[in-house]
């Protein structure tokens, strides 16, 4: 399966010069605790890092810095592993496991965003497959006994 079949495709970004109070906001107003941070190169949206609520938390709240005069860019975690969408999704879980790192920027061969995939989508679908695997012996046994009457 390729990552970038079971990537979250509708992404909340923003500009790298955003302010970290500017962040919290985007985060609250669409209910997520991460936004890519991306730029604008040659027409396509590239992520340069990502900033998550722990990042808001841990490097400027915990701090007792103003989060209206710092940028995500001063925060954001800037060494970005992402994933090609073609790329197998068992090689980004090993590489994701290897960085330890819980979510991914996932990028088309161009290196522009197509969406984010996190250890819970990862998680989701293969719970669903799980699933459908264990019906196999249901649908077997019904397949069977119509053949028999």
């Amino acid at each position: 399966m390729q990552i970038g079949h079971i990537c979250t495709t509708n992404t909340i970004t923003c500009k790298p010069e955003t302010t970290v109070f500017e962040a919290a906001r985007m985060m609250r107003k669409h209910h997520v605790g991460t936004l890519i941070v991306v730029e604008e190169i040659n027409g396509m949206c590239v992520p340069q890092g990502i900033v998550t609520d722990r990042d808001i938390v841990v490097i400027v709240l915990a701090e007792g810095l103003d989060p209206k005069s710092i940028k995500v860019a001063d925060i954001m975690k800037a060494e970005l592993m992402t994933a090609i969408a073609t790329e197998d999704m068992f090689e980004t879980v090993e590489r994701m496991r290897y960085k330890g790192v819980r979510r991914i920027p996932v990028v088309d061969k161009h290196g522009a965003l197509v969406g984010i995939v996190s250890v819970d989508d990862i998680w989701k679908f293969l719970a669903k497959e799980v699933t459908e695997l264990a019906e196999v012996t249901t649908r077997q046994r019904s397949r069977e006994q119509l053949s028999r009457r």
